[in-house]
């Protein structure tokens, strides 16, 4: 079940440098990556597999989401949101967020955007919720620092990992009225991703350790060691199969919930964020190879 590593694809002023979270948009078959070092979007198309842009003007770019030809981007250094058109490689608009907006979610049907802002000196950290065509806001603060994000099937409720106290925050959505707050067995939740078939969330944490969570009922239904502290967390559904990337020392863990099997692929000191490709390739940005690395999910 090992990942298996086909292809490297080098990305422009990467070496020293950061990269955040990243996405794969199916409309335009392109992975967008946060150059975070840079304050830039960084563009690979899929199929060509080869780096086809860089994008400036995104300051201490940070959480990307992508679905539909709609690309989202959470500025942390210009406490902004910006929309892109994933075919034009176009910025479609820009809307104000809290101070350093970290997680991203899109639910496209409904134009709606999920950022999750850290807060700086007297700003708390902060969840919004906004339109794309600016008509609609709600805004709630967080009892703690916001990590991952993801939403259920439905877009009904958003799902949030904050880091201490080490929990996940359940919240309606748009209004953000309703909320729960899911404790986990395991401190500094961070990343996570959901699994819409089974109903179950994968939080993965820095006390080292994947956590299975019930996305009905908060339960915890399984938990697993990793080696190190996780970042990018992502779950496929082709091969239901967890892939967590670990900066320190550089490896992705991949978990088999079904039947709790796991293995390890070293990738490079510092390559802590990933972005997945439906239906089987994941993408590790590694600034020691200044480049991404391409793994199949087989």
């Amino acid at each position: 079940m090992d990942l298996r590593h086909i292809s490297t694809i080098e990305i422009p002023n990467a070496a020293g440098s950061s990269f955040d979270h990243g996405a794969f948009d199916p409309k335009s078959r392109r992975v967008f990556v946060a150059h975070t070092g840079r304050d830039c979007l960084e563009v690979i198309d899929h199929d060509g597999a080869k780096h086809v842009a860089t994008l400036p003007g995104f300051p201490e770019a940070a959480g990307v989401v992508a679905a539909e030809g709609v690309v989202l981007v959470t500025n942390r250094g210009a406490a902004s949101l910006a929309v892109v058109d994933a075919l034009t490689l176009q910025t479609k608009g820009v809307f104000e967020t809290g101070p350093r907006p970290n997680g991203v979610a899109l639910l496209v049907p409904q134009r709606l955007a999920i950022a999750a802002c850290i807060g700086e000196g007297s700003h708390v950290p902060t969840l919004h919720t906004l339109r794309l065509d600016g008509s609609e806001r709600a805004v709630i603060e967080l009892p703690g620092r916001p990590r991952w994000c993801v939403t259920d099937a439905e877009g009904e409720r958003v799902f949030l990992a904050i880091r201490e106290p080490s929990i996940v925050l359940v919240a309606s959505l748009p209004d953000l009225k309703q909320v729960t707050h899911w404790p986990l067995p395991a401190g500094g939740a961070h990343g996570m991703d959901i699994d819409h078939g089974s109903g179950r969330l994968y939080v993965a944490c820095d006390e080292r350790q994947v956590v299975e969570v019930d996305s009905g009922s908060g339960k915890i239904t399984n938990q697993w060691p990793i080696a190190g502290g996780p970042d990018a967390t992502f779950f496929n559904p082709a091969s239901g199969r967890v892939h967590v990337a670990i900066g320190e020392p550089g490896s992705v863990e991949t978990i088999d919930p079904r039947s709790g099997a796991r293995s390890k692929v070293m990738t490079a000191t510092g390559a802590h964020t990933t972005a997945f490709a439906a239906p089987d390739r994941l993408y590790v940005f590694s600034p020691a190879d200044r480049a991404a690395l391409v793994y199949a999910d087989a």
